[in-house]
């Protein structure tokens, strides 16, 4: 007597082919999603305005620092930097008053360096070509048979970009807040 095998049914299963086109088009959807959210965010206005506002605040914390650093050692140089990070009236003023001011260094054999604490843009006109930058910042002065001396300080300063550079155009010490009123 012959004995009746049975086989086992069989489950079913997707085929292979089939998981592997759902999960291709998983992946090409989400290459696509990503793509796009990517091209987005890279043609983004925003992202054109906080480039010029970094490039601004990096060229006006640089410009301050050079305008406060000058040695005595190297005078042409120092102003000639001094020169290169300005523009407009502070430009003119620099130039116009260079000699006078370098027999004042030259006499004095000073050598000044600061440090740039921190910074903060305070306002960009993009389309303008402007800014205003407050540096806060560490000086140091050196003079012959003295000991070196800092002094903190805050400056303000305009910017105005020319030639797709960003100068300073004005600079000046920011005001100290006094006693509140009582």
């Amino acid at each position: 007597m012959e004995r009746a095998t049975s086989t086992p049914a069989r489950t079913r299963r997707p085929p292979v082919t089939a998981l592997a086109l759902v999960l291709a088009l998983i992946a090409g959807g989400f290459a696509g999603w990503a793509g796009w959210d990517w091209y987005d965010a890279a043609h983004d206005d925003t992202v054109a305005y906080a480039e010029q506002r970094d490039a601004a605040l990096a060229a006006g914390e640089q410009a301050v620092q050079n305008l406060n650093t000058l040695d005595h050692r190297s005078l042409d140089r120092g102003l000639d930097l001094w020169e290169s990070s300005t523009t407009g009236e502070l430009h003119d003023q620099l130039v116009s008053g260079r000699d006078a001011f370098a027999e004042q260094v030259k006499t004095a054999k000073t050598v000044t360096t600061a440090k740039v604490l921190s910074g903060a843009l305070t306002e960009l006109d993009d389309r303008a070509g402007r800014a205003r930058v407050m540096v806060a910042l560490r000086v140091t002065v050196k003079a012959p048979g003295e000991a070196s001396t800092d002094k903190d300080s805050r400056m303000l300063g305009e910017l105005t970009r020319t030639d797709g550079h960003w100068k300073l155009s004005a600079l000046g010490q920011a005001p100290v807040g006094g006693n509140p009123a009582n």
